[in-house]
């Protein structure tokens, strides 16, 4: 039974994949927030209070910025296995134990303050730290080999982003076709 294995340091803020889903889980909602703050202001932002909400949004980001490169060096550390059951995809063990310790800090405060949101918020990150498709379970396959990345969607909010070393994508490549 062959079977795929590494683990590999995702930049955080130089690989556009994961810059996307940034954009897409803070960036969006930041934005939006944002923009209903500039049109209820009518574009006044000086003369009203609404420099101080923007200031707010923009020192939230700011500070997460900063708090994730203090905390993960700013790299994602990831691991695969690819054999015949499916995609399994992990959070390196150092990492995963900083991702556990901040998810139960986050259900913790959470269940003290009484926001449901911050204990689901942990709850989900605690929940995906692995993360794993099975071949029959995949819908939808995209390489990237300029990236050396390939998407791997299966059933609803299920995706994996398989990177690759420089050495092994085409290999990884074909084991993935193989198997779909």
């Amino acid at each position: 039974m062959k079977k795929l294995q590494w683990e590999i340091l995702v930049p955080i803020f130089r690989n556009s994949f994961i810059l996307r889903g940034l954009g897409m889980a803070i960036g969006l909602p930041f934005g939006v927030l944002a923009l209903v703050i500039l049109f209820l202001s009518k574009g006044d932002i000086m003369g009203t209070d609404a420099k101080y909400a923007l200031a707010l949004i923009g020192f939230i980001l700011g500070l997460s910025f900063i708090v994730t490169i203090m905390v993960y060096g700013s790299y994602y550390a990831a691991g695969f296995i690819l054999d015949e059951i499916g995609i399994t995809n992990y959070t390196q063990e150092k990492q995963a134990k900083k991702n556990k310790a901040i998810s139960r800090l986050a259900i913790t405060l959470g269940l003290l303050r009484g926001n449901l949101a911050a204990v689901g918020t942990g709850l989900i990150s605690e929940s995906r730290q692995i993360m794993q498709i099975n071949w029959d379970g995949v819908r939808k396959v995209f390489y990237y080999p300029k990236n050396n990345t390939i998407i791997v969607k299966g059933g609803f909010a299920e995706k994996i982003w398989v990177f690759c070393l420089k050495e092994n994508y085409e290999e990884v490549s074909d084991f993935i076709r193989g198997h779909i």
